[in-house]
């Protein structure tokens, strides 16, 4: 299983776990924060099954599976209770990973992410076009199609654009089936009737201009999980690592930090 290890070289608190969200991996969601994390904590990034360099297992693809793998590489490194960040797909395994495997958890951050996606019928019925992204991924025009759409977000002058080639690349890695399939593993998703019974200390960040994950969603998910007084607000969509990556990194790790205190025992 593929992983991104930093280890600080002085670290003073817990490692961090890096999830990505759907069609990402683990450097394509996190390039951004890289640097700024690592000035401050080690983590792991974790490729998700289907998705960068995961696992390709033929079974069908489920969140709790992939919660179930993250805990394996916590445990398989040694690396005792960890802060678990979850972007977008990955908040529903942190969440997972949190239910299933309590003790290798000491907090969480949800970033651009949600309770659910399905509380609405006009949400249930947008889900039932997943099926259609398979035909679109396999399309001999796929590769000239999500060019010219990254080129359209990293232009030349953007900071990002001497990553391009690269980013194109890792986006081609991911195995069309296994992204339709958790796709479909979303649109099942629904934490409402559990998330608030895992009292685990929280910290979510809210893309403010996020049209893909409402904030009014990343929102009620921070309510659910108790993490209100720890709530970060970024101003952007729900690509802002790409479209404006330092304020990613900013909140990212305003997000971790507000986390890591809550964890830090009180002075007597």
């Amino acid at each position: 299983m593929f992983v991104r290890h930093h280890e600080h070289e002085a670290p003073t608190g817990p490692t961090l776990l890096l999830l990505h969200g759907w069609t990402a991996s683990a450097d394509l969601q996190f390039l951004t924060a890289y640097q700024a994390l690592a000035a401050h904590w080690s983590f792991v990034g974790v490729d998700h099954r289907g998705h960068g360099r995961g696992l390709r297992p033929p079974v069908p693809f489920t969140l709790e599976d992939c919660a179930d793998d993250a805990a394996e590489v916590v445990r398989s490194l040694g690396l005792g209770p960890v802060v678990v960040v979850g972007y977008s797909m990955g908040g529903p395994i942190a969440l997972h990973l949190a239910a299933r495997h309590p003790e290798v958890v000491a907090g969480l951050v949800l970033q651009a992410t949600a309770l659910e996606w399905r509380a609405t019928r006009r949400e249930r019925a947008q889900w039932r076009l997943v099926r259609a992204m398979g035909w679109t991924l396999r399309h001999f025009a796929y590769p000239r199609w999500l060019q010219r759409g990254v080129e359209r977000m990293v232009h030349a002058d953007h900071e990002l654009s001497a990553y391009l080639p690269w980013m194109l690349g890792e986006m081609r890695r991911n195995d069309p089936w296994m992204v339709v399939e958790a796709g479909r593993a979303l649109s099942r998703y629904d934490a409402r009737p559990w998330a608030s019974s895992l009292g685990m200390p929280a910290a979510v960040m809210v893309t403010t201009q996020d049209r893909l994950v409402r904030p009014r969603k990343q929102r009620a998910l921070a309510q659910a999980v108790g993490a209100r007084g720890r709530l970060v607000e970024v101003d952007g969509d729900h690509l802002v690592p790409w479209e404006h990556p330092e304020r990613f990194a900013v909140g990212t790790v305003d997000a971790v930090r507000a986390l890591v205190q809550a964890l830090e025992p009180s002075a007597p």
